[in-house]
């Protein structure tokens, strides 16, 4: 098995909790244990790798009884390559590995093992695993219970608001989490923040021989701040040729470290069938990074109740396309989907589309309680649907055939 997302996601650390069911454990660093290289460049035999880890070691490595993980092997290609032959040889075996930037040590190997690897995708923290690190078990039972015939006493809607608006804040980062947690301090949760978005930018220049690290920090920063608005090319810079800026995005996405909403006509199903890329938005993984990416004031954001103020950069949108993504299987990566019109007559635009029960339905996002919402409209009428959502800071309720769920209950929907 392959654990695939960002670093500081909460990988290794959920492989060592997974070690507690076995009765031996080897952990290989490849990058805090360079030396340990040397075994995978002279053979990639499974029997002759185990026997050598087992010495180094001094673990014995049984099928069945021993979990092998090989942490950051983005730093070892040879050990990328040998996971198809432990899946071909020693399949009783359970091994784990785990990289950040991943896929950009992929570009270097011609054949990865298609259909002996099984890839599981890490994301930060959804909202609902947030309420459970606050140890809020039965807040989220009571979401999940709600709904438009069945809102939300006043009391518990105010306080999944405040808890909300915290999240946004700081993200799904566990290090993040668990600091806010114990301490309460938003101050440094942003210092944690800031220093992972050093810590991605810095992964960049390990991969120079290949990539521009200048080129996909530019990138990156860019997609930041043009969250939620459809991506133009020439917002990176003039230097920069096209097909470099669609290289780094394509890295960027296949890391896990932005996210593509495309656009798609949405005439049935899949939603996938009838899309033009030309047309895409990105999202950023984390809220919490975003917001630190955009240098946002944490102190005015805090000293407001207003959710406009803390949805500058199209938080609230990024947070519910995250939120799509978190509930669905970890065993692929799903895609995101919106719809909009650009005719002389008028623009219009639904933040997401999805399916439910084999159905389209619209989605908008609206991070207060007010907002017209003639494209959903519009759109729900030219596509001939009878359902709407609208996901806003509102209780539970319904307008006409239009559904409100507040943001904190996407998982609702899935």
């Amino acid at each position: 098995m392959l654990l695939r997302g960002v670093r500081q996601v909460g990988k290794s650390s959920a492989v060592r909790n997974l070690s507690q069911y076995f009765k031996h454990y080897i952990e290989v660093n490849f990058e805090l244990q360079k030396d340990i290289a040397a075994i995978f460049e002279n053979s990639l035999e499974p029997q002759q790798i185990c026997s050598k880890l087992s010495a180094i070691y001094g673990i014995p490595i049984i099928p069945g009884q021993t979990l092998v993980f090989f942490d950051e092997i983005q730093a070892c290609i040879p050990a990328i390559s040998s996971l198809r032959f432990f899946f071909e040889k020693c399949s009783e075996l359970h091994v784990v590995a785990a990289g950040s930037l991943f896929e950009f040590a992929l570009s270097e190997i011609p054949s990865f093992g298609v259909g002996r690897i099984r890839s599981m995708f890490m994301y930060p923290f959804s909202f609902d695993e947030f309420l459970l690190a606050n140890n809020e078990k039965l807040l989220i039972e009571e979401k999940r219970q709600s709904s438009a015939q069945n809102p939300l006493l006043k009391p518990l809607h105010d306080k999944l608001l405040d808890y909300l608006k915290v999240f946004l804040i700081i993200g799904g980062l566990p290090e993040v989490v668990r600091k806010y947690i114990t301490a309460k301090d938003f101050i440094k949760c942003q210092e944690i923040l800031n220093d992972l978005v050093i810590t991605y930018t810095d992964d960049f220049a390990k991969y120079k021989k290949r990539f521009s690290p200048l080129i996909t920090t530019n990138v990156f920063n860019t997609l930041a701040k043009n969250s939620g608005s459809k991506f133009v090319y020439s917002t990176i810079s003039e230097n920069v040729k096209s097909y470099q800026v669609k290289e780094a995005i394509a890295l960027l996405t296949k890391a896990g470290m932005v996210i593509p909403v495309t656009h798609t006509a949405a005439n049935g199903i899949p939603l996938g069938a009838d899309t033009n890329e030309k047309f895409r938005k990105f999202l950023i993984f984390d809220t919490g990074i975003q917001q630190v990416m955009l240098g946002l004031n944490i102190g005015e954001i805090l000293l407001h109740n207003e959710f406009e103020v803390i949805n500058k950069g199209f938080i609230a949108e990024t947070f519910a396309g995250l939120e799509l993504l978190k509930y669905n299987s970890c065993y692929q990566r799903d895609s995101l989907y919106y719809w909009q019109r650009e005719e002389k007559s008028g623009n219009a635009e639904v933040d997401y589309v999805i399916l439910q029960q084999n159905e389209v339905v619209p989605i908008e996002i609206k991070s207060g309680t007010k907002g017209s919402m003639q494209s959903m409209q519009y759109f729900m009428q030219k596509k001939n649907l009878y359902k709407g959502i609208r996901c806003s800071t509102e209780n539970f309720g319904k307008y006409a055939n239009i559904e409100i769920v507040p943001l904190y209950a996407i998982s609702n929907l899935l």
